[in-house]
């Protein structure tokens, strides 16, 4: 029996209703390929103008890059609760503005992604960017934002690995 090794598009998403990460790789069994990443900056000082500005740019990036598989960070509950609802309805912005790539969206906390790339659930941003340049073989920076969405979708590619592991070992 031959195993068919297949590539696997996954967008990595960092909401935040000023900037929204996002970072687009492939998974190739256990190689993982550097597509893009970037940050969308809103530029509106209306809120919901923001929000309509994260929507409409995450579907151009669904458009571009057509992602089969979506990891977005999950809002962690903070000690302001108007900076969480914020939060919170950017990141549903960022989701809406995927529907059309017909993916499923997977979801991870904060602390689940960086334990996966690091090795910590505590690490800080820098060692976030770090890890992102190492993983994937960056030549040049790579931002905060843009760093924490691919390590969403790095996060997302680890599991999915052991995920399909277990079900061809027959314990899935």
């Amino acid at each position: 029996m031959t195993l068919k090794i297949t590539t696997v598009r996954v967008l990595g998403i960092d909401p935040g209703s000023q900037r929204t990460g996002f970072g687009v790789l492939d998974a190739t069994g256990t190689r993982l390929t550097y597509v893009a990443s970037g940050v969308i900056r809103t530029s509106q000082a209306d809120f919901a103008a923001r929000l309509c500005e994260i929507f409409r740019c995450m579907q151009t990036i669904v458009s571009q890059y057509q992602p089969q598989e979506i990891a977005i960070e999950r809002v962690f509950v903070n000690r302001n609760p108007d900076s969480a609802l914020k939060l919170g309805q950017a990141r549903g912005a960022a989701i809406c503005g995927t529907v059309e790539a017909n993916a499923d969206i997977y979801e991870y906390a904060t602390r689940q992604i960086k334990q996966a790339v690091v090795g910590s659930g505590n690490a800080e941003k820098s060692q976030v960017q770090m890890m992102m340049r190492s993983i994937l073989k960056l030549d040049g920076p790579v931002g905060a934002d843009a760093a924490d969405a691919l390590a969403a979708a790095v996060c997302h590619a680890l599991r999915g690995r052991v995920r399909a592991s277990l079900q061809r070992a027959g314990g899935g």
